[in-house]
Order: C-alpha cells, then structure tokens, then sequence
C-alpha cells in the first residue's frame, strides 16, 4: 500500500490525504524581508480552510559551502543580476538565520507552515536548528548523495524534486533513501523557466507511482499558468513559485503565480480534489432528481394475466408513472411468474413476482 508521511502534527501526505500545497518564494523576495512577508501572507489563501495553501517555502544557501570560489567569482552582469559576480548577486539575495527566524515567527503568526529548501550540507543544519516541519531537497541536489544522505540522519521527512535527472538516478536515490531509513516524497520536476507544456510529461507522475508504491509522490512546476498544475493533482504535493510582480528581477518570476493566480490554483485544486472522490461507484443524491423524471421502468407490452411466466417479449422499457421495476433488473425479471393482472402499457412493480 502506498505510504503516507506526517510532515507536520496532524498535517499527512500521501494517498488518501488532500493534496499538500506548497506556495514557493524561493528567491523571489528580492532580499527584502518586508517583500519577504507579503509574499508569506499573499501565500496564505483567503478562504474555508480546505481551500488554504499549506505551506510556504524559502531556499536557504551557505555561499560557499554550495559554490566553490571560480563559481562565485564568474561575472554575472545581465536583467536578473543583483551583483556584478554571481557570488554578488547570491550574497544580495541570502537572508542570514535571524532573518529566517523572524520570517517563521512571521508565518506562525497568521498559521501557515514555514520551510525552506536547503541547498547544502551547511543549511540543512541551520534549518533542523530552526525546527522547521520538513526539509526539501532541490533539484540541484537530487544527485547529491552525501547530502542526501546526511538530510535523512535528521529524523525530517524530505521532499525531494528530480528535475535534471533520469529514471535511473531517481531509482537510485530512492534506494539511498530507503536505506537510511528516510520518510520521504519525491515530486517530478523539471528544471526549466518556465517548462515548455510538450516536456512536462506528467505521466512520469504515473512511472513513478508505479516505481515506487510505497512513498508519496507530487509534482513541482515550472511551467505558466495553473492549468497544468491542476491536472498533475491526485493526492500527494503540489509546488509553485508565487511572486508579487512577473516583471521583477529574478529568472523564476516569469515562471511564477501572482497571489490572485495562486489563489486561483489553490482553489481549482481543492475542487478537483473534491470531484475525485472515492473509487465506489453508487447512486448519487444528486441524481435524483433526473432520475425521477427520466429513469426508464419495466412496462407490461401486452395485457398479461396472473400466473404468466414473463419472457423477453412481454416486457418493455420505458419512462412511466408510476415508477416500478427499474429497467436494470430486465434480465433479472425473466422467468418470473406475475402474481396479478398488468394491462399492457402499465408500469411492472418488483412486488408484482413470486
């Protein structure tokens, strides 16, 4: 049976469980912390509560723990640059751990879940520090085998996005984490700003379900609009970048939700979620009234006597007043004897038999 994982008291993913929403800033902040917190409260979906969002999430980096020197030396001087190196540009985008802290206390405040993305072996321990519900795993680090290894001694569920990667490697970083004993999700993803529709393919959503049963599985987006993301939901998590302004600096706003688009999300979200439903299929109370005034009955074909052992030509369907043998139990009615006279064209009733 498929796993679920609790990723915060009482908060489960997983089959059966409502689709875990992750609203991601990531950097989109622009280093400011003010920007910062309207991001958190624009996250926090107006509304009754199934239809909020979960959680919102930030990327957390130690510069040169991630890159080495060369990297954060290389110019980058372009729309999207905060800085003249990359490391510049890096450092201008990074809020130190106080920062962190009071942007939690912040997201406490109005409840939402607050975590973050840990982009290295350094941050994963400042996030366990700051006790945050779960920590993710990038794309960037899917691959990372020691950090990946070194997350799951925390004792946190991880969730894990695979853009950039194979079938094989995420085989292999799913054995890597079933070996430390991990709760874990993995989200298909990829690494594309903004990812064209005819390489999304969300059936590998399907691949991995199959692969691997017994761990929840979600979808992390890249792509424009919300149409896309709606359809990856079938239980599991969800995550898209929200942003204040499309237009701003930064490579994954173009990529990301307005908060009246992601409010849009979360809301076509809960009601797909609603219309899935469960797997038995029954008469719905809905339906009542189409079928009180169409619902097709047994009627006598021809004038029939007590006693009458009923065969095929003898009976008709039809819409009749009033309503007698459903048209269902045709087969069923075959054979049986009449314990009364029907005039032709009269509804047959089920009490009508022996």
């Amino acid at each position: 049976m498929p796993k679920i994982i609790e990723l915060a008291p009482g908060r489960w993913i997983g089959e059966s469980q409502p689709c875990f929403i992750i609203a991601e800033v990531g950097q989109n902040h622009q280093g400011d912390l003010e920007i910062a917190k309207r991001l958190i409260k624009a996250a926090k979906v107006r509304g009754w509560t199934y239809l909020m969002t979960n959680c919102v999430k930030f990327q957390k980096s130690c510069l040169h723990e991630k890159f080495n020197n060369a990297a954060l030396q290389r110019p980058y001087i372009g729309p999207n640059s905060w800085g003249g190196t990359y490391g510049e540009h890096k450092k201008y985008l990074e809020f130190s751990e106080l920062q962190f802290k009071e942007l939690q206390d912040y997201a406490s405040q109005i409840n939402i879940l607050f975590s973050a993305s840990a982009m290295d072996i350094v941050s994963v321990d400042v996030l366990d520090s700051l006790g945050v519900p779960f920590i993710k795993i990038g794309s960037g680090d899917v691959n990372n085998f020691p950090m990946l290894q070194y997350a799951a001694t925390k004792s946190k569920p991880l969730i894990v996005s695979t853009g950039m990667q194979d079938m094989s490697t995420v085989e292999t970083v799913y054995h890597t984490l079933k070996a430390c004993n991990a709760n874990f999700c993995l989200l298909h993803c990829v690494s594309a700003y903004p990812t064209p529709p005819q390489e999304v393919n969300l059936n590998v959503i399907s691949k991995y379900k199959q692969e691997f049963s017994d761990i929840p599985i979600g979808y992390s987006g890249h792509e424009l609009g919300i149409t896309i993301s709606v359809a990856a939901v079938a239980m599991g998590v969800l995550e898209r970048h929200i942003t204040l302004d499309k237009t701003w600096k930064g490579s994954d706003h173009v990529c990301s939700l307005t908060p009246s688009e992601f409010q849009e999300l979360v809301h076509q979200v809960r009601t797909v979620e609603t219309a899935l439903g469960n797997p038995i299929k029954c008469f719905q109370p809905s339906e009542k009234a189409c079928y009180d005034k169409l619902g097709k009955t047994l009627v006598a074909a021809r004038d029939m006597l007590a006693g009458k052992c009923l065969q095929e030509k003898d009976i008709k369907v039809k819409v009749a007043e009033p309503k007698g043998c459903p048209a269902e139990k045709y087969q069923q009615v075959i054979g049986r004897t009449l314990v009364r006279n029907v005039r032709q064209d009269e509804s047959i009733m089920c009490s009508d038999f022996v």
